[in-house]
């Protein structure tokens, strides 16, 4: 028997919370409320709630209620990149209609007008399922849309890597070696958060999601977990690419952009080259590029780019359920 608590910083301590993520079979940064504390508190009503089972802790949910379109909406925290239920390996087909139910009980409580759930690729679980989607399509829920995120397997053999690029990616990597490219992890982040804003305005006319100092502190709070590698050119930083362990499973590429007058160099090329070797040596299953579809509408030539590097699509899916 599962009991459920609203979650209030009290009743189950932050410390214990990420605790259990780290030791879920399919938690993520994203569900860490150290992550989610950098917001401002005053930003989102957050509704979290988590689940014990025989007193033991054994799931929480990330939650926020926002409102757009005149609707009042549960949704996955509004912060993160995805959510939904973090839970134990041994995630049973009745438990996970048990967490969806009461799910769709507690929008019922908080007068919400609408669920919204955006679910973690399948490759952050460690262990495969798709109990939690059954149990929301069989609770009414169905899909708002179905983004592709795109998927590198780190099992190559370091020796063969190059060999897994299409011709055009080889070729660029093997030139960017040529031209004395150097790829290093750097805090120079001044630096590349001024290519980046260029280069997003240039390419879509947009500003980076995150400031360059909620960038620094998100370093701050994740050290390790979070790394900024840069393709140097002697000194110069001419591309980089921020990228988040998410667990102990993925490592997701966060905002890839060069130097557009060492186009020439192709280092964004080199920049995956290391950044996968050096991934896979620390004991990864896969680096995640990101979605390449927006409300699903495929960006053609960002898909190709990315599958010059051997990656293969797989679904980031966002529920929803009119209560």
């Amino acid at each position: 028997m599962l009991e459920f608590f609203q979650y209030d910083g009290k009743n189950l301590s932050p410390e214990e919370w990420d605790s259990f993520v780290d030791a879920s079979d399919n938690g993520t940064m994203f569900n860490k409320r150290l992550f989610l504390n950098y917001h401002n508190k005053s930003k989102f009503n957050d509704v979290s709630f988590f689940a014990r089972k025989n007193g033991k802790l054994f799931s929480v949910l990330t939650a926020a209620i926002i409102e757009r379109d005149g609707k009042k909406i549960l949704a996955s925290h509004p912060g993160a990149s995805y959510g939904s239920f973090v839970y134990p390996s041994d995630l049973n087909f009745r438990e996970a209609h048990d967490l969806v139910e009461y799910l769709v009980e507690y929008a019922k409580e908080k007068k919400a007008d609408r669920i919204q759930l955006t679910l973690a690729p399948i490759i952050y679980q460690t262990k495969y399922s798709n109990y939690i989607d059954f149990a929301l399509v069989r609770n009414g829920f169905t899909y708002l849309k179905r983004e592709v995120s795109s998927i590198v397997q780190l099992d190559f053999n370091p020796d063969e890597l190059l060999n897994t690029y299409r011709a055009e990616a080889r070729t660029a990597t093997k030139k960017a070696l040529k031209k004395g490219v150097e790829i290093v992890e750097t805090d120079r982040f001044d630096e590349y958060y001024e290519i980046l804003k260029k280069n997003l305005k240039l390419r879509h006319g947009v500003n980076p999601a995150h400031t360059l100092d909620e960038l620094k502190n998100l370093k701050k709070m994740f050290p390790t977990t979070i790394k900024l590698w840069g393709a140097f050119l002697k000194d110069e930083l001419i591309a980089g690419v921020c990228n988040f362990s998410v667990n102990k499973n993925v490592v997701l590429a966060f905002y890839i952009s060069h130097d557009e007058a060492y186009q020439e160099y192709r280092p964004v090329n080199l920049l995956f080259y290391e950044i996968m070797k050096r991934y896979q040596t620390e004991g990864y299953k896969f680096l995640d590029f990101g979605i390449f579809t927006v409300i699903m509408e495929p960006n053609w030539g960002l898909g190709r780019f990315k599958e010059n590097f051997g990656a293969r699509g797989i679904f980031r899916d966002t529920f929803v359920k009119d209560i």
